[in-house]
């Protein structure tokens, strides 16, 4: 008779027991949007346990992209919640859409990079290493102590008065 050509992946399993692939691909897709869901609202629920000030906060994940939106409080809590956010393994941007409810001075931002202090990212943004603490104060409470940042962490850079 001959070799018959079939589409591969197009049916479903042995005598028809199990699913096809198409249909493991949308339950998977499925469960991907879960753990999407999952992470933003934990990520929503660490904001609101830092004390972090945003009204009708609201983050949606999809694949490696975050969206934030809310009422801050002011400039920082805006920029700390974006961080925490961009901060969390697995998110590549943050689209922040949140507006500000006291507007201030936007801060400047500092991936770190190896080998880098908090003194020396300081020397670099306002000549003065001793001004690490202005950073060190900016970055709380997702800084506990100013000897443990990472590389790829970003940090807020405020500017000094």
């Amino acid at each position: 008779m001959g070799l018959f050509s079939f589409i591969k992946n197009a049916g479903a399993k042995v005598f028809g027991i199990g699913k096809t692939d198409a249909e493991e691909v949308a339950e998977a897709a499925a469960a991907e949007v879960k753990l999407e869901e999952a992470a933003a609202r934990k990520l929503e629920e660490t904001i609101r346990d830092l004390d972090l000030k945003v009204e009708g906060l609201i983050i949606h994940i999809d694949d490696d992209a975050a969206t934030i939106s809310g009422l801050a409080y002011n400039q920082a809590t805006r920029e700390k919640a974006i961080l925490v956010v961009g901060n969390s393994n697995g998110i590549a941007t943050v689209d922040d859409k949140m507006t500000v409810e006291h507007v201030e001075p936007e801060a400047q931002f500092h991936t770190v990079v190896s080998g880098d202090t908090l003194g020396k990212i300081a020397k670099k943004f306002y000549g003065n290493a001793m001004k690490y603490p202005a950073i060190f104060e900016a970055n709380k409470p997702m800084l506990e102590d100013p000897d443990k940042i990472y590389p790829g962490q970003v940090l807020r850079i405020p500017a000094l008065d």
